[in-house]
């Protein structure tokens, strides 16, 4: 279940997915299958290979990818999460979800 998002946020990750750039979406996140993390950053690209090479660069294998098929990403929880936002300067993310 994902909370704590405004739809403006959404409707503009789902563009920047649309338009071939890696878009981050961090909200809120209760899934019983991971105790203990309760945020999740999807990281989207539709241009598959750009996706993978980013992911890649990270330490993310391709087959972690979501293939959805318009809006195909990887979901980083726990430490991957925090690492990677971190890499990626995404500060406000860090700083509004206190991780």
């Amino acid at each position: 279940m994902a909370f704590g998002i405004r739809r403006e946020e959404l409707h503009n990750w789902k563009k920047a997915v649309e338009n071939g750039e890696i878009a981050f979406l961090t909200h809120y996140w209760l899934d019983d299958r991971f105790p203990g993390c309760y945020t999740v950053t999807k990281v989207g690209c539709n241009d598959i290979q750009k996706l993978i090479a980013w992911g890649k660069s990270h330490g993310l294998q391709a087959c972690w990818i979501d293939r959805d098929p318009e809006y195909p990403h990887f979901d980083l929880f726990g430490e991957h999460q925090k690492r990677i936002l971190k890499k990626e300067n995404k500060i406000e993310q860090l700083s509004r979800f206190q991780l």
